[in-house]
């Protein structure tokens, strides 16, 4: 018999919600990814649970219990019941009863089967009452013993309700996975046309998940393999992002997706495949710009600040740049320093589109000599590089 660690049901918070929605006979259950995560001893973020109390049983139950219910999907079934300051999401079991690729009808139901037969995968379909016994409808323990990922039921019937899974698959191997299930694998390749029903916001957020895995190399490797990949973002440099994570690695820094997706685009831009926001396009676009004008450290540190400037230091690390042992103390000290001159030093004599050549000029210097060049020599060669055409 499997058990949940015992600490994890030693929380008020959880046992409030527990005793509410079990107050009058019904049944709940943790269910998903907190059970998985606390099987494999990995943190714990969000605890879903599963009930057949209806929703509008759930919120009666929880404001009899003095517990906050705000409906965050009821016509999914789903009430977040906030105990403590903290939401969890009480969700009535589930059976489909229509999918077309990209949402789903569902009926309510009692049976916990029913509602595991509708999952996407069998290390997500683990329930545990409140003592800590796991309840294994679908075969996901010997799954998750082996970091086997592997779809419930039938793979393309699973893909064909939500093509959306077929990435997911990809960041769950990513974090969870050391095997990926071999008919898995086929069906997201036959059926990766499906992702063009996708909205790009949904798998930008995937891609990012998948990124920022410890190591998502073998993954996005399975992607290339079968056609995926260059599906969602053509010409990719899968190799580049070997290097880089091999690169992070070696000096003990950990994930960050931007930085892996600049690796892996190779400078091209994804913005747009990916329904990045503005500021994430603009730090994707200065990261290939610094790159392909090949940046110094001070360079990168000074007009990025500390943490693209971080990314930079190791983007171009793993691509053969020597960084000197104190290459992370470089960096802060670029992104802590300041230009000691302005606008008010060189007016006049210079006015106009001088003045901002003079302070360019300037920059430059300062840069190329680490911060040390004197304000005097500054204001010297800022003078003369304005009054040059």
């Amino acid at each position: 018999m499997t058990r949940l660690p015992p600490d994890m049901l030693d929380d008020p918070a959880l046992t409030a919600v527990l005793d509410a929605v079990e107050a009058q006979g019904n049944r709940a259950y943790l269910v998903g990814g907190a059970v998985r995560n606390a099987l494999l001893g990995q943190p714990v973020e969000d605890i879903d649970i599963a009930t057949d109390a209806r929703p509008e049983e759930v919120q009666r139950l929880a404001l009899s219990a003095g517990l906050k219910p705000v409906p965050t999907g009821i016509e999914h079934g789903t009430v977040t019941v906030v105990s403590d300051g903290r939401g969890f999401e009480v969700t009535t079991f589930r059976r489909d009863v229509e999918t077309d690729g990209r949402r789903a009808v569902v009926a309510f139901s009692d049976n916990l089967d029913k509602d595991a037969h509708r999952r996407d995968f069998t290390m997500n379909a683990l329930y545990a009452d409140r003592s800590g016994i796991v309840i294994d409808p679908v075969g996901g323990l010997p799954d998750l013993e082996a970091r086997r990922l592997r779809f419930v039921g039938d793979p393309e019937q699973r893909i064909r309700e939500d093509y959306l899974r077929i990435l997911r698959f990809f960041r769950f191997h990513a974090w969870y996975g050391r095997e990926a299930d071999p008919g898995a694998v086929a069906a997201c390749a036959a059926l990766k046309e499906g992702l063009e029903q996708i909205a790009r916001e949904r798998i930008g957020s995937e891609m990012k998940k998948l990124l920022a895995a410890d190591d998502p190399v073998a993954s996005i490797l399975l992607m290339a393999e079968t056609g995926i990949l260059d599906r969602l973002l053509p010409d990719t440099e899968t190799g580049a992002l070997a290097e880089l994570v091999g690169f992070e690695a070696r000096e003990d820094f950990p994930p960050a997706w931007p930085r892996r997706l600049a690796a892996l685009s190779g400078g091209r831009d994804c913005a747009d495949a990916l329904r990045l926001s503005r500021d994430e396009a603009r730090a994707q676009a200065a990261l290939a710009e610094a790159m392909a004008a090949k940046w110094s450290l001070n360079e990168a540190g000074y007009r990025f600040g500390i943490k693209a400037g971080t990314d930079y230091a190791l983007l171009a690390g793993s691509r053969g740049m020597a960084l000197p042992p104190d290459w992370r103390q470089q960096v802060v000290q670029a992104a802590e320093s300041r230009l000691p001159i302005s606008a008010r030093n060189l007016i006049p004599p210079l006015t106009g589109p001088a003045v901002g050549r003079g302070l360019k000029a300037a920059e430059a210097l300062w840069i190329e000599s680490d911060f040390t060049l004197s304000t005097p020599s500054l204001i010297e060669a800022a003078l003369q590089a304005g009054e040059e055409e």
